[in-house]
């Protein structure tokens, strides 16, 4: 082995840092700056335009009693709770139908997964389009539908109605469940086969083989899943922004959004840096919760190969 001369060995440390100097420039001006000066500023009371003025914990303490914090918490994690196993079952069902040994499959494939990568500004257009209570095609399909039954059904106010805004923001998160049907596909392809043949000769029926060897198999995928699409329920913004504003009501009004409504339309700084906080905390504690649940759901198979 070749023992470099120290200047030789110095200068490639040097070179190698130069190298990635940009990235590291990036994120200290573009990340970490910016995370560092939201915590400073959660301490503070700033509209932007006169000097920040230190405030201690008065932003925190504010929080309880501010009845939107709490709606948007509230709105906020019943979409969490019902959007991500949903979408997670969906996901898992079409992933299974295009599992299957059929002809254009490749075809299906792309078609499912194409409207994941869409820009959400474009696809919150195409669903206000599509609640449209006037001329919107899903009230269209009810009228339609009812109209073959003999009944006046009408389709409710969608995005107009307190009490449907929150179901039709949840209905358009299916839209993207392209990317985890790809994931649990590649989950799919990677169980052994021969396990279905054992269960087969042992006599297993479909539902059998699912539940004992197609779920436990896919499990570290439902967690990655769960644990990424938990973090990204809590930081809709897009959608709300540009669909509801928050509205009808508060109803729709996502803890992001009002996040961004305090910072940059009411102008307090200080009390949105303070909430951005109070998310990370929130995330971060629903995360380890999913971590620390992991061991009494999560099969891997080169732990039970270890035992």
């Amino acid at each position: 082995m070749k023992i470099l001369p120290e200047k030789t060995r110095q200068r490639e440390t040097l070179e190698g840092y130069l190298a990635i100097s940009p990235w590291i420039i990036g994120f200290l001006v573009f990340v970490f700056g910016p995370i560092v000066a939201s915590l400073v500023l959660s301490f503070h009371k700033w509209n932007l335009l006169k000097p920040a003025q230190w405030v201690g914990l008065t932003n925190y303490q504010s929080m309880v009693s501010d009845p939107l914090f709490w709606q948007s918490l509230k709105v906020t994690f019943i979409y969490a709770v019902v959007s991500v196993p949903l979408g997670l079952v969906t996901a898992l069902l079409v992933a299974l139908l295009l599992n299957q040994k059929i002809k254009g499959l490749a075809f299906f494939r792309t078609v499912f997964y194409l409207p994941s990568v869409m820009p959400t500004v474009a696809v919150s257009l195409i669903w206000m389009w599509m609640y449209n209570p006037k001329f919107g095609i899903l009230n269209f399909l009810i009228k339609k539908a009812g109209g073959l039954l003999g009944l006046n059904l009408e389709g409710p106010e969608w995005l107009y109605s307190t009490t449907w805004v929150l179901p039709a923001l949840i209905l358009m998160s299916f839209w993207g469940i392209g990317g985890g049907m790809l994931i649990f596909l590649a989950g799919l392809k990677n169980i052994p086969e021969q396990l279905y043949e054992a269960a087969l000769v042992d006599g297993a029926g479909a539902w059998q083989r699912f539940r004992k060897i197609t779920i436990p198999m896919l499990s570290p995928t439902i967690f990655f899943l769960l644990v990424t699409g938990t973090i990204g329920a809590f930081q809709v913004f897009t959608q709300a922004f540009v669909m509801t504003e928050g509205g009808p009501l508060n109803a729709s009004m996502f803890f992001v959004l009002y996040l961004y409504m305090q910072g940059f339309r009411w102008f307090r700084m200080g009390y949105a840096s303070a909430l951005a906080w109070v998310l990370v905390l929130i995330i971060l504690a629903l995360t380890i919760l999913i971590f620390k649940s992991s061991s009494l759901w999560v099969y891997y198979e080169a732990d039970e190969e270890n035992r």
